[in-house]
């Protein structure tokens, strides 16, 4: 079910638990190889990597530095899989949304802002497949 470059369709319907299962799947193979990446070329540490079916985060980072991501992110091209990595990567130097932040973001993905206009534009598509 790994898609390269999927297009978020709003036409589609609710996703089946088999196909949340599949999407879960794909994402445990995917996801801590991108963690793991990301994390060396930012000289980051990070704890426990868990995959989620959640109807409202894409992604998130704990203060003792563990990681939760949405297997819905599958459903995403690799450029905001990468993105929203980098984006929970970041909060383990600042775990805010402060200027300093977006400064660490922008150092790794200098067209943060395309990813940020493209969750806008399509998220709410996606995560209302879940629904």
């Amino acid at each position: 079910m790994e898609n390269r470059n999927p297009k978020p369709d709003p036409e589609k319907g609710r996703l089946s638990p088999e196909e949340i299962r599949e999407l879960a799947a794909a994402a445990v193979r995917d996801i801590p190889e991108r963690v793991k990446k990301w994390a060396a070329v930012m000289g980051i540490t990070y704890g426990r990597i868990t995959i989620r079916n959640q109807k409202s985060r894409w992604a998130s980072c704990s203060t003792l530095g563990n990681l939760n991501f949405n297997c819905l992110m599958m459903l995403m091209p690799e450029t905001i899989r990468d993105y929203l990595v980098v984006h929970e990567l970041c909060h383990r130097k600042e775990m805010n949304h402060s200027k300093r932040f977006w400064a660490e973001v922008e150092a790794v993905i200098p067209d943060y802002r395309a990813c940020e206009k493209w969750l806008k534009t399509n998220g709410e598509s996606i995560m209302g497949r879940m629904w």
